[in-house]
């Protein structure tokens, strides 16, 4: 029902995101404050992930200042060569992390999974609130419930305080 009226109340007049913003009880975050994990969608968010695999060829293009991918995979090996970019990569959210599994080594396995669909999510700094790229309003319904499904699942009900759905410059349905 939620995606529908979702779809209804969009009134952009481009092919807006339907996103899913999650409130999680505080209790569940604990002491660290932090919240993360990872989810394969069943049906594309609409986005894709450009992923990158750091060798000596991309080191040499982002020194030059070209930085053409969303997700940079690193063996152990490389993270050395990739430290002296840290101030460039970091701030962009590029930089590899082991947390969030773009350190590893078998990064040629993990890059084929992250373009498969795999997304990774975190709650924002200090704060028990996620914020989830569901799909776009053209897709069929039946696809965005399953993706909010999916992340509903992935996170846990017994750790979600309230649900809302939202569309691109749209009102919130809870």
């Amino acid at each position: 029902e939620a995606v529908g009226l979702v779809k209804q109340t969009s009134l952009t007049k481009f092919d807006g995101t339907v996103e899913l913003h999650v409130a999680l009880k505080p209790e569940v975050l604990g002491e660290s404050k932090s919240f993360r994990g990872s989810v394969r969608l069943p049906h594309a968010t609409g986005k894709t992930v450009r992923v990158a695999i750091a060798d000596d060829e991309l080191i040499t293009s982002i020194e030059a200042g070209k930085i053409d991918f969303d997700v940079l995979v690193a063996h152990p090996s490389m993270m050395a060569k990739l430290a002296k970019y840290a101030k460039t990569l970091g701030p962009k959210g590029l930089m590899p992390n082991p947390k969030n599994g773009t350190v590893t080594e078998h990064p040629e396995k993990r890059a084929k999974e992250l373009s498969a669909g795999e997304i990774n999510f975190k709650n924002e700094p200090d704060q028990p609130n996620l914020h989830l790229v569901v799909g776009k309003v053209s897709q069929p319904d039946k696809e965005l419930v399953e993706n909010v499904e999916a992340y509903l699942s992935a996170i846990g009900p017994s750790k979600i305080l309230r649900a809302t759905l939202s569309s691109t410059m749209g009102p919130g349905v809870k």
